[in-house]
């Protein structure tokens, strides 16, 4: 897909330059990338809000333009504008109505509860703090039960502990069979959600995959042995220092080979405690996207 905006002011701006980007049915799925990317773009045009140059959009089956499809949506945008002088019922009835659901039926007192907002249905919608607003927003995402959640900086202005709630709810949407679409600056929340991440930058996928695979170094491996063990040892058999409480290194090109260090490993008298795949925080995985790209 490609977007170029031709706009006086910025002539022949590329958006979006060839993406090809297909989400999974049933994933939480999260595009992260500097500000500039084109990430606000690719949700318009996810969303039909923006038409492509060139290239086809397909959502849910269908076409983001399809009143049928759009119903199945959910969307919280980056910039949320609330009617202030409305209480929240009122608010999330109309959200109702525009979605073809009967406010009486849709459940919106659950729904309020279930963000946070049992204790503010009273209060008009201008006294909200901007956590509360998000919130409000995340309540109109939810309604009717998507299929898709499209979301955009979702817990933007939410305190930690919110965010723990808004986290939670999340995952619960995505065991539900939810697919989850998600856009935030705030990479260790994207780590503790998504399952599948893509780097887009310049217009451009750099990288896309499940979170687990992008993180980590498929051949290094991080073990943990018993406070004691022979580091010089350790270090014969392959094993490099990586820090305080017996932490070490080694490379393995597969089980076998691994199997077998850790074999020369115990044959010094070295007791495993812990063994993971040497892994990347988000942050540091975009860094390097962005190196590579350079």
């Amino acid at each position: 897909m490609q977007k170029t905006y031709r706009r006086a002011f910025r002539p022949g701006h590329e958006a979006l330059r060839g993406v090809d980007l297909r989400v999974p049915v049933g994933s939480a799925f999260g595009l992260i990338g500097p500000n500039g990317a084109g990430k606000t773009t690719f949700i318009k045009s996810i969303l039909g809000i923006v038409q492509p140059t060139a290239g086809t959009v397909r959502v849910l089956g269908g076409s983001p333009e399809d009143p049928r499809i759009r119903a199945r949506i959910g969307y919280l945008p980056e910039r949320l504008h609330l009617p202030g002088s409305w209480k929240p019922h009122a608010f999330l009835s109309t959200v109702a109505r525009l979605k073809g659901l009967e406010p009486e039926r849709a459940g919106i007192p659950r729904l309020l509860e279930r963000v946070g907002l049992g204790d503010a249905l009273e209060r008009r919608i201008g006294g909200y703090s901007k956590g509360m607003r998000q919130r409000l927003g995340l309540a109109a995402a939810l309604m009717g039960e998507p299929e898709l959640l499209i979301l955009d900086e979702p817990t933007d202005g939410i305190d930690p502990l919110g965010r723990v709630e808004v986290r939670r709810l999340l995952q619960e949407e995505v065991r539900r069979g939810t697919t989850l679409f998600l856009n935030s600056h705030l990479l260790a929340e994207t780590e503790r959600v998504c399952d599948r991440v893509a780097i887009l930058a310049r217009g451009q996928v750099l990288r896309e995959g499940r979170l687990g695979e992008l993180a980590s170094n498929q051949s290094r491996w991080l073990a943990r042995f018993e406070p004691g063990a022979d580091a010089e040892a350790l270090a014969r058999a392959g094993f490099t220092a990586a820090g305080p409480e017996g932490r070490y290194l080694v490379e393995a090109a597969d089980a076998a080979g691994l199997n077998a260090a850790l074999d020369k490993a115990r044959a010094t008298g070295a007791l495993l405690v812990e063994l993971k795949r040497d892994a990347q925080d988000l942050e540091t995985v975009l860094a390097s996207a962005m190196e590579v790209a350079a």
